[in-house]
């Protein structure tokens, strides 16, 4: 099919094909709820570079094992549209241009698919092992179907001692590793600076520490199974990423889930979104040294907490949701109690937001410090509070609606200063919002059943399901067995394009300042590491 033939297209779908048609590019076009188009492998960069051109947004990118082929896939966001990019490699020699050297946010998922599948990306910037560290032989990629789920471990895995991290000279240079290891119960992540006195001048990331091998694991799960393998890739935010692999499993089933269900899944995603929100804004006092506010916002947490288990049966709502819908229905004094606490977490939070705001040595510390250009994090496709704490205006819940958020009224906070600060403040907003939102939910909560029978989908089905999490979009990939199995399975976290911000934001702070902006981003180590 010629790129000048569109069949359900947008002025931005439009001018996109307009610009591949010039340039002498032809698609395919598969209609879809994501429609994806199929291109030569040769034009893979031109693509990006013409998809950069008109501000398209790189969201994702994944590949798949097929017989004797290899599928490489891309996904392209603007104003709430998604184009779903797709190329076919030979699978003796697989080789593809390099994205990276368009969109500096697709280097580490091409680094992932690199380590692997074993796919070459040509002329990427950074040719480094990402996710294998020493773990695997050379020449073995993990997500090639002839690869073990045990894989061949040796008694001892070699030493990721020979890492080529950055090197700067210079009088009065020096270098600081930080990690993996550290303090507390954080999880494993190696940061190395170099500085001069107190400021830093690069900071460069050694993540995939946690890599738990989720995509391999995913292979051959019923989906029930699969949906309480997405419930763990981060913890904290077992909900949204539940609700993507749902609605990416659903798609490709081809089913509706009943209305009820939908609010109930969004209820439950407010209230993920709002008590991790009250622990960072606390957290993030707590690291300038403001504990009174660490306090006060970590015991709301703490009963936010609890009244979730009482009322759904876990603190951070693991496994309540089902493909088809939700486990559990809310009673009318379920519903009530919830009016109630928002009422009460409201009035509390106007008690203590002043303290904050009121604070001139609080304010010392977090103004101006972190600053993230809206440049850069347009550059990084920096998602949820850090790009919108930085001009970026994007929102699943708003752009691209899905129920329940296509039938309520969801403000976005944004903000452009860019710096500590505004991430603060980003999340404080939003915990007013998702209150908001919640209380509308409750309200307009619809009568009717709260799961829809599941239906096998057919062998290859595929689904891409996107979710406005906690800290952002996200994305997840499935494609189905002729069992009803899965075969496929890539999720891709918010903190894969917000870790990469977090090098930038650090820059020309001072080295003790380091933890706040690491805080003020709090990228998922696990939600990364896959």
């Amino acid at each position: 099919m010629s790129a000048t033939i569109a069949e359900t297209t947008t002025d931005w779908s439009n001018a996109l094909l307009s610009e591949l048609e010039t340039a002498t590019i032809q698609i395919e076009k598969k209609q879809g709820a994501v429609p994806q188009w199929l291109i030569e492998a040769d034009h893979w960069r031109t693509f990006a570079e013409l998809a950069h051109k008109l501000d398209w947004r790189w969201a994702a990118g994944w590949a798949e094992q097929q017989a004797k082929t290899f599928l490489v896939n891309s996904c392209f966001a603007k104003q709430g549209e998604y184009i779903w990019l797709r190329t076919t490699l030979n699978g003796k020699k697989p080789q593809l241009p390099s994205q990276a050297m368009v969109y500096t946010g697709a280097s580490r998922c091409e680094r992932h698919t690199q380590d692997m599948f074993g796919i070459d990306f040509t002329d990427h910037p950074d040719s480094r092992r990402w996710i294998k560290h020493q773990a695997w032989p050379k020449n073995r990629y993990p997500l090639r179907k002839d690869f073990p789920l045990q894989g061949q471990p040796e008694d001892v895995s070699p030493s990721d001692t020979d890492y080529q991290f950055l090197r700067a000279k210079g009088t009065g240079v020096y270098e600081i590793p930080v990690g993996p290891v550290h303090a507390g119960i954080i999880e494993p992540g190696h940061f190395r600076f170099q500085a001069v006195g107190e400021t830093v001048l690069n900071l460069e990331e050694r993540l995939a520490y946690v890599h738990k091998g989720i995509e391999k694991l995913a292979e051959g799960r019923t989906p029930e199974q699969l949906l309480r393998l997405a419930g763990r890739i981060s913890g904290d935010t077992t909900v949204a990423h539940s609700w993507a692999a749902c609605r990416a499993m659903e798609q490709a089933a081809g089913i509706n889930i009943p209305p009820r269900a939908a609010f109930i899944r969004g209820i439950l995603c407010e209230r993920e979104r709002i008590a991790n929100h009250l622990g960072d804004v606390g957290a993030i006092c707590n690291d300038v040294g403001f504990a009174f506010a660490q306090m006060q916002f970590t015991r709301l947490r703490e009963q936010w907490q609890r009244n979730q288990m009482n009322m759904f049966g876990h603190r951070l709502l693991m496994d309540c949701l089902v493909p088809g819908g939700v486990k559990q229905d809310l009673s009318n004094e379920q519903i009530a109690s919830m009016e109630q606490e928002l009422a009460e977490l409201r009035s509390e939070l106007d008690e203590i937001i002043p303290a904050l705001d009121l604070n001139s040595s609080l304010e010392d510390r977090l103004f101006t410090a972190g600053f993230l250009s809206v440049k850069t994090a347009t550059d990084f496709g920096a998602l949820g509070y850090v790009g919108r704490a930085s001009g970026q205006d994007f929102d699943v819940r708003r752009d691209t609606p899905y129920a329940p958020y296509d039938q309520i009224n969801t403000k976005v906070v944004v903000e452009e200063q860019g710096d500590v600060a505004s991430r603060v403040w980003v999340r404080i907003k939003e915990v007013f919002a998702s209150i908001r939102l919640i209380a509308q939910m409750c309200q307009q909560l619809p009568e009717g059943d709260i799961v829809t029978a599941w239906q096998t989908p057919a062998g290859n089905s595929e689904g891409l399901g996107m979710v406005e999490g906690w800290r952002g979009e996200i994305i997840s990939y499935v494609r189905f067995a002729d069992n009803n199995t899965i075969t496929r399975f890539y999720p891709r976290d918010p903190s894969t394009f917000n870790w990469l911000a977090l090098e930038k934001i650090v820059l020309n702070n001072i080295v003790p300042d380091f933890p706040v902006c690491n805080k003020s981003v709090n990228g998922s180590y696990s939600g990364h590491d896959l």
